[in-house]
C-alpha cells in the first residue's frame, strides 16, 4: 500500500459535531464558557473531565459492594461532559487555543477515560467484562478513525448519524437509572440467558462496529477519488 506525507496543519481541521442533542448542548457550552470564572483555565477542565473518568470508573467497581455508586458513576458522566466538552470551547471564546498542545493532552486523556470506564463496568456486578471489553474495542475503533481522519482530510468529525459522546453519556446515565431500579433482570435470549445491562451495552457495541466499517468503508471511498483528482490534474 502507498506511503504519503501529509502537511496538514492540525490547527486549520475542520470540527463536524452535529448531535442529536446539539439543540441543547450547544447553547449550554455557550453560556458556561461566557460565565466561567477567570480562574478557571482549560486544563482545569481537561483534568476535571480525567478525574471524573476515573470517578465513573471506580464507581462501576464499587457497585459490586453497593448499588448506590450507580449515582455517583452517573454523576461522573456529568462531570466528565462539563470537563470534555468546555476545555476547547473555553480557550476558543479566550483565544489561548494552543492547537498542538490541545489535540495532543485532550485525546491522551479521552483514551485513559474510555480505557478506565469501560474496565470499571467489566468489573462490576452488572456487565460481563469480556462484553465490556469488546465495548472498549469498539469505542477505540471508532477514536482511532477521527484521529486518522482528522489528520488525513482536515476533518474534525465526533458525531455519525447524529450520535456522539455526549449521546454516549445520555444512554450510560439512563442504563444505570433504569438498572438501579429494576435491579439488572435475567432475560432469555435464543442464543442465552443475559442481564439487561448486558444487552444494552451488547447493543451499543453492536452499534459501534457498524458504524465504524461503514465510516471506514465511506472515508476510503472519499480519499480515493481526492487522490484520482490529483492524478488527472
Amino acid at each position: 500500500m502507498d506511503e504519503q506525507k501529509t502537511d496538514h496543519d492540525i490547527s486549520e481541521h475542520e470540527r463536524i459535531n452535529d448531535i442529536l442533542l446539539g439543540p441543547l448542548e450547544r447553547p449550554a457550552i455557550e453560556w458556561l464558557v461566557e460565565h466561567m470564572p477567570k480562574w478557571v483555565t482549560s486544563d482545569h477542565l481537561t483534568f476535571l473531565g480525567l478525574f471524573a473518568a476515573l470517578m465513573v470508573g471506580v464507581s462501576y467497581w464499587a457497585t459490586k459492594y453497593n448499588e448506590n455508586y450507580l449515582w455517583l458513576a452517573s454523576f461522573g458522566f456529568i462531570l466528565n461532559w462539563f470537563g470534555d466538552s468546555l476545555d476547547g470551547n473555553l480557550a476558543r471564546y479566550r483565544k489561548t487555543e494552543r492547537p498542538k498542545y490541545g489535540y495532543y493532552v485532550d485525546h491522551i486523556v479521552d483514551t485513559i477515560s474510555e480505557i478506565t470506564i469501560f474496565i470499571g463496568l467489566g468489573l462490576s456486578n452488572y456487565v460481563n467484562l469480556n462484553l465490556a471489553m469488546l465495548g472498549l474495542i469498539g469505542y477505540l475503533c471508532m477514536t482511532i478513525q477521527v484521529y486518522i481522519t482528522t489528520n488525513v482530510r482536515g476533518v474534525f468529525k465526533i458525531s455519525y448519524g447524529k450520535f456522539g459522546p455526549t449521546e454516549v453519556r445520555a444512554i450510560a446515565i439512563l442504563a444505570n437509572t433504569i438498572i438501579y431500579f429494576v435491579k439488572n433482570p435475567q432475560i432469555s435470549l435464543p442464543f442465552g440467558v443475559y442481564g439487561l445491562y448486558d444487552i444494552i451495552v451488547g447493543i451499543v457495541v453492536i452499534l459501534l462496529f457498524v458504524i465504524f466499517f461503514i465510516t471506514v468503508f465511506q472515508e476510503a471511498r472519499i480519499l480515493d477519488r481526492e487522490d484520482r483528482k490529483k492524478w488527472e490534474k
